[in-house]
């Protein structure tokens, strides 16, 4: 089995007639488009298509009463006050945020990022140990701390107040604190349960400064940090997630935060025209690579950071770091690939190694899920414990997996698709052995290739730039709300090179006989061994910035030779 892995493609039925007329005043194309992701109705596509912002009362959330209650205390008496975050995007984005109303509410405010290396994910006893000897009486944890009850008695034995926040899914335990704010708990009604660590704390916030309004500003000056947060955390973009992060685009387009317009030139990316897509390949990228080399701080500092001079040098150090992962990255999904062959009845890739680097084990899953589409396993073997972090397919459930060895596990969690573990080194090959006992069981008898869905077919004649600002209005997309794909086949091949550093991509350019588009197509540079002279090809329609000229291009996402069948 290779890497370029052939896919099935699947394209969307047409809407049906007494549902096309539901659709009155708007195009026959963005009609079409509003039918493929489940819209009924013009009222329906009104609000799909212009609700931005907050949606529900934070004060429907448990115990967010108690929580406003005693942070409001806290500023009061001037009672130092930890914000207890987590080394992603999603943790320092909400990090930041709540550090900064609290103190612009007058609150003494820090915050608290673990290191990846010397504490691991969450709550960790040494830390609050720490963190009562500096005094501080108040920790509030965000996008942690559900899983931590025996922390959480730590805290009540120090005599430490502790709000958790957390977005995550809890154990049957829910921790004793002063207040848990976690939309996932059994009990709450909170109507959007899969809001990001970030939105989270974005509705603190404004349940702080609905008690207790502030002149000169509001949660909403915040919303950019929501938007690159909600959409680094991968959480489905639909709901409220969909609405606060449309909002938050706006605001970082316009944002005056020094540390994201330097990260942004550093990038060379044009926060003007900010997109979620920009966040999940550009930002979020560099703002996860200090966490996973050497310390989240650094990115914590650059959102924290109103100099210019001091901003430029943080942004300069995550870029730089950026190209190290990268670089790093690829090198130990290579030595993956030797430890760990894949063969086509392999059903679970688990490959393990003192060398592997504890900070990219799960880019390097995600690589090999992606390239081999099975559910990965990548584990970083230290002196006594092994830590490992799995990437899965829809078709597989990797943390239920994870529920039936935990006999084997020291901690475990995460969600359907992704989640991580720690394990004794002398359970490993146990570990290792039943998941792919489990991976067996549920996947030999299912057609193991990715699906890729694509709105319609059309002709690339019929590609005008208008179509362009139809597929703005879906934005913000991603997962649970996905972009826009088209189909054109019987394309002839004009052109075709590898492109890229080593190779890895491919540039080509495509005509149907009455136009000609330039097209890339990321991770296929394989392509240019076996080029047909004719391709179907499954792409985006997009606009593309290169040295200040803009085009339209085609956002190559597969391609096979003309007339292979879709499945």
């Amino acid at each position: 089995m290779q890497p370029s892995l052939r896919k099935r493609w699947r394209i969307l039925d047409r809407i049906p007639a007494e549902l096309d007329e539901q659709f009155n005043g708007y195009s026959p194309l963005l009609r079409q488009l509003l039918y493929n992701r489940q819209i009924a109705g013009a009222e329906s596509a009104h609000a799909f298509l212009t609700t931005s912002g907050s949606l529900h009362d934070p004060f429907l959330l448990l115990d967010m009463e108690a929580a406003v209650e005693r942070i409001l205390w806290a500023i009061d008496c001037h009672e130092p006050i930890a914000v207890y975050g987590d080394y992603d995007v999603d943790g320092v984005t909400a990090t930041a945020l709540l550090v900064q109303v609290l103190r612009r509410m007058g609150g003494e405010a820090s915050g608290y990022i673990p290191n990846r290396f010397d504490e691991g994910y969450g709550l960790n006893n040494e830390a609050l140990e720490n963190l009562y000897q500096e005094g501080i009486r108040l920790v509030i944890t965000v996008d942690c701390g559900i899983r931590s009850p025996r922390e959480a008695e730590l805290a009540r034995q120090l005599g430490m107040d502790l709000i958790i926040s957390d977005h995550h899914e809890p154990l049957e335990e829910i921790p004793v604190t002063r207040a848990v704010v976690c939309p996932k708990r059994p009990g709450d009604t909170y109507p959007e349960k899969n809001l990001a660590g970030v939105g989270l704390a974005y509705k603190i916030a404004e349940a702080l400064l609905t008690r207790r309004p502030m002149p000169g500003f509001t949660q909403d000056d915040w919303l950019d940090l929501v938007a690159v947060g909600t959409v680094a955390d991968v959480v489905p973009l639909v709901g409220e997630n969909r609405s606060l992060v449309r909002a938050g685009l706006h605001y970082l387009r316009y944002s005056q935060r020094q540390g994201i317009r330097s990260l942004a030139g550093v990038s060379g990316w044009r926060i003007e025209a900010a997109t979620a897509r920009d966040i999940g390949f550009l930002l979020g990228p560099r703002l996860n690579a200090a966490g996973r080399l050497e310390s989240a701080l650094a990115s914590f500092d650059l959102l924290m950071c109103d100099d210019l001079s001091t901003a430029g040098l943080l942004a300069q150090k995550l870029d730089d770091q950026n190209r190290q992962r990268q670089d790093l990255t690829r090198q130990m999904q290579e030595t993956a690939e030797q430890l760990e062959p894949v063969g086509e009845d392999d059903f679970l890739v688990f490959a393990s190694d003192p060398s592997f680097n504890m900070g990219v084990v799960g880019l390097v899953a995600s690589r090999l899920t992606e390239a081999y589409y099975r559910p990965a396993v990548i584990a970083a073997v230290g002196e006594k414990y092994t830590r490992g972090s799995c990437r899965s397919i829809p078709e597989f459930h990797i943390t239920h997996a994870l529920d039936e060895c935990a006999d084997l596990l020291v901690r475990h969690g995460g969600h359907a698709m992704a989640a991580g573990f720690t394990v004794e080194n002398e359970k490993l090959a146990e570990l290792a052995a039943r998941l792919k006992s489990i991976a067996a069981r549920e996947l030999a008898a299912q057609d193991l290739r990715p699906v890729l869905t694509a709105d319609m077919e059309i002709q690339l004649r019929d590609l005008k730039p208008a179509i362009l600002n139809e597929i703005d209005l879906l934005e913000p997309t991603g997962l649970g709300n996905p972009g826009v794909l088209f189909v054109s086949r019987g394309l002839k091949v004009l052109r075709y090179r590898k492109v890229g550093s080593d190779g890895q991509h491919l540039r080509l350019t495509v005509s149907d006989g009455k136009i000609i588009y330039d097209a890339i197509a990321f991770r296929m540079g394989c392509w240019a061994e076996e080029m047909p002279a004719y391709v179907d090809l499954l792409y985006t329609f997009e606009q593309n910035y290169y040295n200040g000229r803009v085009s339209l291009q085609l956002g190559v996402r597969d391609l096979k030779p003309s007339g292979e069948p879709d499945e």
